[in-house]
Parts: structure tokens; sequence; C-alpha cells
């Protein structure tokens, strides 16, 4: 019986560079794909990208876009070819051959010996030339190639992170292109035994036998993943749960022995924090070095502030003076504990759609006084984020730096010092707080329960369409749930250094 042969999408075949059983999941049973919300939010950065490319690349708008869900895929391929023979921009041109197809981002009309030819531009939210955009581009030149396109040449365009937005939505600038033509032109005979191998594992009827790694988050993170470890079988003290790097030796025992139980490692290769994790994690017991907590505690006198931060960032800057991907606060939780123990609590949340980063620096400067101990938890956020704010705003930089200056860490007391089962092998707050404080739970708090959600939640604020009412309902969430993780550290504060808390 002959098997009709499967025309393969670009995306199809990166699924097969990939994960061979991928590729057959995506075929055969897509409705088993879960993608995270980080994935979705990659969609969405990179349709935004998009249609800036569109503009850079279009700027009197004489282009033309396919659009294939509309359309057709057959119109679309045959418009294509029909537009080539044109001499306008086509965004989103269709391609197919030698069983695969492609569509190309941006499709430019040049000259070559007198005679009209394209050049081939993808274009990536991404602010550097990855190894995998090099293959996706290899594909991309070969389908266009076999498909009778006279291409000349193919760049990739990504985002220049140093890039500041100067308003008045001009993206000039916003991307850089690399010629990649010199290195895919000779990588024809690579590609079409992708294919080959691709159309093979399609025609499989069932899934080839491939065990979940660390392939499955390189260099996409794999909507299959629930699924393919829902074949496996279930650990019950996963290795994964084991802090930091693994060391070569570890690795190669794991390896060679297919181990995937802490219980099956050896004391003797894993440093002291990995044996500590190991002996709690099967024990059941809680390991929890008080006295050590309270000494590291101890230089820093009350009375103390707990500050938080919440940012959001943009691949395509919408506020003048920012650059892409630079993280912008727009929210702060500050809570100050006084000598007797007395709680008090100072917030910033901007929800005005204009940039918040200098009202949030005045703010902040005003909540944090002038002197005692600025705790936080994983300091180098924070710090990181009131340096770039001291860069922008120099009037505000003293008292910003200033602040820096009092910041102590609660991380590492944590990492040293106290170790709950439940933790699974991490020190984040959202692990360490319900188990040193049980009564705290982030999974009570309505609507906003991490910093994703929390992104999310600014995005919607500010979005035209979003009613008053919802709008508030948003900010009473944010203020919550960036409240929760000041207190939080307060809690934790009071449990490492021993000392009890007033009203």
């Amino acid at each position: 019986m002959q098997t009709t042969m499967r025309t393969l999408s670009k995306s199809k075949l990166l699924a097969f560079r990939q994960c061979p059983k991928r590729l057959w999941l995506e075929i055969h049973h897509p409705e088993l794909r879960a993608d995270s919300a980080a994935t979705q939010v990659s969609f969405d950065v990179g349709h935004r990208v998009g249609e800036i490319a569109r503009v850079l690349y279009d700027p009197k708008g004489k282009g033309v876009i396919i659009d294939p869900q509309a359309e057709g895929f057959e119109s679309a391929f045959s418009r294509s070819l029909a537009l080539l023979e044109s001499a306008q921009p086509i965004f989103e041109a269709g391609f197919r051959a030698e069983g695969a197809l492609a569509f190309a981002d941006v499709m430019l009309p040049t000259k070559k010996g007198g005679k009209r030819a394209w050049r081939m531009i993808e274009v990536k939210s991404s602010t550097s030339v990855k190894d995998y955009h090099r293959d996706d581009a290899a594909v991309q030149f070969f389908i266009a190639r076999a498909a009778g396109v006279p291409l000349v040449s193919i760049a990739l365009a990504h985002i220049d992170s140093k890039w500041v937005y100067p308003g008045d939505d001009d993206y000039q600038g916003l991307l850089v292109e690399n010629d990649l033509t010199d290195e895919v032109y000779g990588r024809g005979n690579e590609v079409q035994e992708w294919i080959s191998e691709a159309q093979s594992i399609a025609r499989k009827r069932s899934a080839p036998k491939i065990g979940t790694g660390k392939h499955c988050g390189d260099p996409y993170e794999c909507g299959f993943l629930g699924h393919c470890q829902s074949e496996e079988p279930q650990t019950e003290y996963p290795i994964q749960w084991l802090p930091g790097r693994l060391s070569n030796s570890l690795q190669a025992h794991i390896n060679a022995g297919g181990l995937t139980e802490i219980n099956d490692i050896p004391d003797d290769l894993l440093n002291l924090l990995q044996q500590r994790v190991k002996a709690v994690t099967l024990s059941g017991r809680i390991y929890f070095d008080q006295a050590g907590a309270a000494q590291m505690l101890a230089p820093h006198k009350l009375p103390a502030y707990f500050m938080d931060f919440e940012t959001i960032q943009f691949a395509v800057p919408i506020w003048k003076g920012t650059r892409p991907y630079q993280q912008i606060p727009f929210q702060f939780s500050v809570h100050r504990l006084s000598r007797t123990g007395k709680i008090e609590h100072a917030e910033f949340l901007n929800l005005s759609g204009n940039d918040p980063s200098k009202s949030f620096a005045e703010a902040l400067i005003a909540a944090c006084g002038e002197r005692g101990p600025v705790f936080v938890y994983n300091a180098g956020f924070e710090i990181a984020r009131i340096n770039e704010l001291a860069g922008r705003f120099p009037r505000l930089a003293k008292a910003l730096l200033a602040i820096n200056a009092r910041v102590v860490d609660l991380l590492p007391i944590a990492r040293e010092h106290y170790y709950h089962p439940s933790q699974q092998g991490s020190w984040s707050i959202k692990k360490v707080l319900p188990a040193a404080c049980p009564d705290l739970r982030y999974e009570d708090l309505d609507g906003v329960q991490d910093g994703g959600m929390a992104m999310d939640a600014f995005l919607e604020a500010l979005a035209p369409l979003t009613l008053a009412n919802r709008k508030a309902e948003i900010e009473k969430q944010l203020l919550a749930y960036c409240a929760l993780d000041t207190y939080a550290m307060v809690r934790l504060w009071s449990v490492f250094s021993g000392q009890s808390l007033g009203s």
C-alpha cells in the first residue's frame, strides 16, 4: 500500500530537530499539547515584533500580507508565487517544495543581473542569533529556492537590546539584520535529509520511544512534556530536586545507571547542600539551624524595611527612554518593622498607562526612610532595578543608591539554615513561606498568585477595552499579592531571628 507523502511545515521540521517524538505527537495527537502561559506570551511577543517589522520594511504601506488562515493555503501559495512578479514587499509569503512548506516573514524585491530577484528576512523577537535560528533560515532558504523563488539572500533580523526608544512611534533601529546567506547556501542536502527523516517519523504508526530530558526545553519549551512524563515511571523523590549544578561524576553515574530517584545517589557524589536536601527528603524531618539564622540576622538592627518589586518588560518598548526587554518596575510593597515590633505598610502601584518609573522611584525613597536594613528575597533583582532607576534619574540617584547600600538578602539565610521536605529542592519564597508559615499561602490569593500573573494582570489593566470595575479588581489583586510578598519576608525574619512580632 502506497502512503501519501505529508507536506511538513517549517515548524514541524524544527519540532523534529528538537525531538522526533514531538513531531510525531504534533501530527498524530495535537490534542495532547498543553502550551504554558510563557509559551503563549512568546507567541504574542513574536506577533508584536512582526507588526513593527512590517512598518519598518514597508514604511509607505505598499506591501501585501498573505493570510493563509483567511484565504486558504492553496490560494496563499498561488498568490505568493504570482506576487513575485511584482515590485512590492510581501509579508508571510508561502512556498512549498520537496515535501515541505514555509512562510517568509518579509520578502523584499531587488535586482540581480537586471532581473527581478528577492531578499528574504526572518524576524525574531530574540536579542541575538541563536543556533536554531540558523537551522530555521536553512529550511526557509531551501524551500524557497526549491519552489523556484529567485532568492539572492536571506537575513535574520533580531532586536537590538541596547536601542533606546525615542518615542512618537519611531522604531527605526529596533531591529538588527544578520546576513546568513553564505552559511545556509550549502546546507541544502542537510535540509533534504531532515525532511526525509521527518517524513519517515510522520509515517510511523506509533510514537518513537524517547524519554524526557533536557531536550524537552531546548531550544523550545515542549507542550507535550506533561504527556510524555505521564507515560514514564513516576519517581517518588526525583533527582531534579537536588539543588545546584550536578558534578560531572554525578551526572555520569546517573546516566550510567539510568537513575531517577534521589535515594539511589551515593552521598559521596553530592555536595553538602545536596546531601542535606537528600537527608531531609528521605527522612521527612525539617532542617532548621535557628541559632545560625539568628546569628546572621543579629547585625541588622530594627527598624527594618522589607521590600519587593513587580515589573513589566516589553520586547517593543512603549515608553520613551526605555530599552527592549528592560524590566520596568510598576509596583512595590514595603513593610516597616519598628524596634517595638510594630508593623507599618507602604505601597505603590501605577495603572495609568504612563511610564511609572520616576514616580515609583520617588515613592520608594519616601517609603524606605534613611536608615535601617532593607530586606529583600533574592537581592540581585531589586538591586539591579534600583541601579537602572538611578541611571535614568540622576537627581534621585544618591537616594536610590543609598537604599541599595542597606539591602540585606534573606535568601542566603534561608538556603543555609532552613529546608523543609515540601520545598522540593527550591528556596523560592513561594516554597519557603508555606513551609515555615503554613497559615500564609499564595494559593489563597484571589487572581494574582505569582509574578507572571502580576505581569498579565498589569497588561490587562492597561488595555484600552478593560472596564473600570475590572481595572479596580485587578488593582486590588495586585496590591494584595505584592503585600504578601513583603509580609512573607517579615514573617520569615521572625522565624529566622526567633523574635516575635507586635501588632
